[in-house]
């Protein structure tokens, strides 16, 4: 074997763990997913009303959002491995819960341990993808932002076939065998992490710093109109005249642009400047949110693929912004502190943005946003530039 082959037979060996990372994060977006298909279903089964059902919804986020603020930092403590299994088997837990629930309590509760698991495993993959190839850091960010939307998007068709000819349980149960599955591939990794210089700042202590600042101000961006989009897509296209199935439609080929773009988006944020490459993606999905305030149907769904191919770099630079401006002993944190921030701004946006909407209209949640997400960009960029004319410490990547 030459020198330049066992070069390269050694860079696909380390990439290979990567990978098994990479599927991981399918498999915990495929359990939301999932989840969000079915609730119809669990409030027709079971006689909940929609206030349940929004509750049980509502466990997933609050736990999801608590343990990345709260957890995220013990991955940059070496507790990587530990927060990976643990997590894939709290989630397997929850699963199995929601194959016995039938009280409104024990389905909130089976949904705050799947939310505790994901919550629980994100920051400590994302550390790992960060840590483990730096070279490669944006790209592999943005595969991994592949996945989570392949996931996501597989997870609604798999729940529903499974549903409709097992029955409403079989969603759940595949989901709990596929965990067990994973955790026991999970115990066979080399999953550990070096901690660096094991420091034990505060959350507040990154946020501090101007870089993680300007990445913050332009995940707000993102997330605004995520939310939004999120919580008035389809009335907006049911209001224009557009069929359920349309709807449907639209909403999955929205999530092609962001599998097929996103990895080259990480690479580019890297190689390029994040805040550089998310300055041009926001300013697009802007310019789009407005017309969804002004536009026709069709032309708001030709709008809607260029929107989601802006979005496919914006994610991955929002996190390879982070990867940068957070220090090596909160690298983890820094990203469970985006993934919060994220949770946080996209569920005020929708439960705003849908008050906005009927009491005004769609000019004025969507101008709005589009307005806000300019706002949140300035912020960005100025932030950047103190940190580029003040450095803070020394980056993960």
């Amino acid at each position: 074997m030459t020198d330049t082959e066992a070069t390269a037979a050694a860079a696909g060996a380390a990439r290979r763990p990567l990978y098994v990372l990479f599927l991981l994060t399918a498999l915990m977006s495929l359990g939301y997913g999932g989840i969000f298909t079915l609730l119809a279903d669990i409030r027709d089964e079971f006689g909940f009303s929609d206030a349940d059902v929004g509750l049980i919804a509502f466990a997933g986020f609050a736990t999801g959002f608590t343990c990345q603020v709260v957890l995220a930092r013990y991955a940059d403590r070496g507790h990587t491995a530990l927060m990976l299994r643990g997590g894939v088997a709290v989630a397997a837990v929850g699963m199995v819960g929601m194959v016995v629930a039938d009280q409104l309590w024990a389905w909130v509760g089976a949904r705050l341990l799947l939310g505790i698991g994901s919550g629980t495993v994100g920051p400590a993959v994302r550390r790992l993808v960060i840590t483990r190839d730096p070279e490669r850091v944006g790209a592999n960010l943005g595969t991994q932002t592949a996945f989570d939307v392949g996931g996501f998007v597989i997870g609604p068709v798999l729940a529903a076939v499974l549903a409709e000819t097992i029955g409403l349980r079989a969603p759940f149960a595949t989901l709990a065998v596929v965990y067990v599955a994973t955790l026991l591939v999970l115990l066979r990794l080399d999953l550990r992490t070096q901690p660096g210089q094991v420091v034990h700042r505060a959350v507040r202590s990154l946020v501090r710093l101007p870089a993680v600042q300007s990445a913050l101000a332009a995940a707000v961006a993102f997330y605004l109109t995520i939310g939004m989009f999120e919580a008035l897509w389809s009335i907006l296209l049911r209001d224009l005249g557009a069929e359920t199935w349309l709807i449907g439609v639209t909403l999955s080929v929205f999530t092609i642009p962001m599998i097929l773009f996103a990895p080259r988006g990480g690479a580019l944020a890297q190689r390029r400047g994040p805040i550089r490459v998310v300055s041009v993606s926001i300013t697009v999905a802007s310019v789009c949110t407005l017309m969804y305030g002004v536009s026709p149907l069709w032309i708001c769904i030709v709008v809607s693929a260029v929107h989601a191919t802006a979005d496919a770099f914006t994610l991955p630079g929002n996190q390879v912004a982070v990867a940068i401006a957070s220090p090596p002993d909160q690298v983890a944190t820094g990203q469970g502190l985006l993934g919060a921030t994220g949770l946080a701004v996209a569920g005020l946006s929708a439960l705003f943005g849908a008050a906005v909407y009927e009491a005004f209209g769609r000019l004025a949640i969507f101008g709005g946003t589009a307005a806000l997400m300019l706002v949140f960009l300035v912020v960005a960029r100025w932030r950047w530039s103190v940190h580029e004319r003040s450095p803070g410490p020394a980056p993960a990547t």
